[in-house]
């Protein structure tokens, strides 16, 4: 008697899964309502909205094509988006290249601005220079005449000490 009110049981609660589902389904198919609320839609009336028809009466050929055409879309900005990508990426490609032509340049400009000016205090240090007189050398730095290579000033001879001398 026990397998009789078991399967009893079981009976009753699959038939009320099964109404509790049907019972569902018709009131989610039965909920196409829907309202405009200002720029909202929504599934509950409110205040000053109005009742939207929602129910789709296209035929399956519409439906089909609609489909087609929003896939074709799709597909376009897909496309469009790996151009717009790439397009992108060169551009970024360019400016990198751009900027470090220009730090390049910008270097090799204060390194040749550096060697001028090192050429320039070279010279000037030359310049500034006294130079070592020689013998061919015909006039003094302040622009007098230089005396004749026999006639200049002479070394003078160290005087020998009187202790050196005599013993």
């Amino acid at each position: 008697m026990e397998r009789k009110t078991t399967a009893g049981k079981m009976a009753v609660a699959i038939f009320l899964v099964a109404s509790g589902a049907f019972c569902l389904s018709a009131t989610a198919q039965g909920r196409a309502e829907a309202y405009r609320c200002g720029n909202t839609y929504t599934d509950r009336p409110c205040e000053g909205g109005r009742p939207v028809k929602v129910d789709d009466a296209r035929t399956d050929a519409d439906r089909r094509a609609s489909e087609a055409g929003t896939q074709r879309a799709e597909a376009r900005a897909d496309q469009l988006e790996r151009i717009r990508l790439s397009e992108e990426k060169e551009a970024y490609e360019r400016s990198r290249r751009s900027a470090h032509e220009a730090r390049q340049a910008a270097i090799n400009e204060r390194r040749l601005a550096s060697s001028e000016q090192l050429a320039r205090a070279r010279a000037q240090k030359l310049g500034a220079e006294p130079h070592k007189s020689s013998a061919r050398f015909s006039g003094s730095a302040n622009g007098k005449q230089a005396s004749a290579p026999g006639e200049g000033s002479k070394k003078k001879k160290r005087k020998t000490s009187s202790n050196s001398s005599a013993s």
